[in-house]
């Protein structure tokens, strides 16, 4: 099962934490420990680990064969930290990984940190798409890009409809722009009759 999807730039700030278990401490104690866990490591080891450590946070493992692993890949300032029972493949955790990066790069168009901070509901939403209650529902990057621009379209829409300054953008520009209060206003400044 996976407990925890995080998202670190390189100073240790968390840009995404989603824990699908409960937590024995507050994440504000736990969020930097396993950056801790992550960060000393040299480039050149594997990028997953056993994290003993993290049983006073999440809780003791019974079982030596069901301890906490914590599977990571760094890409440019940003870590993508999984942290997983012994039920999940490490190998496939990193795929897994690389199916959310790929997401989010198709609905960001090369994403970046900011993208990030700015839209976390996308990203949580595409996180949605890939994980619930720490199962993963799909791997498909292509259904999960078409349900983030599916869900974008429906956001934007309903964006459009309930603000009445969308300047005649949207739902009823087929009909011809929305009459809205800054068209009425600019037609009776400028003399022309809006009817």
């Amino acid at each position: 099962m996976i407990h925890a999807v995080l998202i670190f730039n390189t100073s240790g700030v968390p840009r995404l934490t989603k824990f699908y278990t409960p937590l024995h401490q507050s994440p504000q104690t736990v969020i930097p420990k396993i950056f801790s866990l992550i960060s000393i490591r040299p480039a050149g080891l594997c990028n997953f680990l056993d994290a003993p450590e993290l049983d006073a946070f999440l809780g003791p493992k019974d079982d030596l064969d069901d301890r906490w692993r914590v599977v990571y890949r760094n890409y440019a300032t940003l870590y993508f930290v999984f942290v997983v029972d012994g039920a999940e493949s490490e190998l496939g955790v990193l795929d897994l990984i690389q199916v959310f990066v790929e997401a989010l790069d198709r609905a960001f168009e090369n994403v970046c940190e900011l993208d990030l901070v700015f839209h976390f509901d996308e990203v949580h939403h595409i996180l949605a798409e890939i994980i619930q209650g720490g199962l993963v529902l799909e791997t498909n990057v292509e259904e999960i890009s078409n349900s983030a621009k599916t869900a974008s379209k429906a956001r934007k829409d309903s964006f459009v409809s309930a603000n009445p300054l969308a300047l005649g953008a949207g739902v009823g520009a087929r009909n011809g722009p929305l009459p809205t209060p800054l068209g009425w206003l600019t037609d009776k400044l400028t003399g022309v009759s809006g009817r």
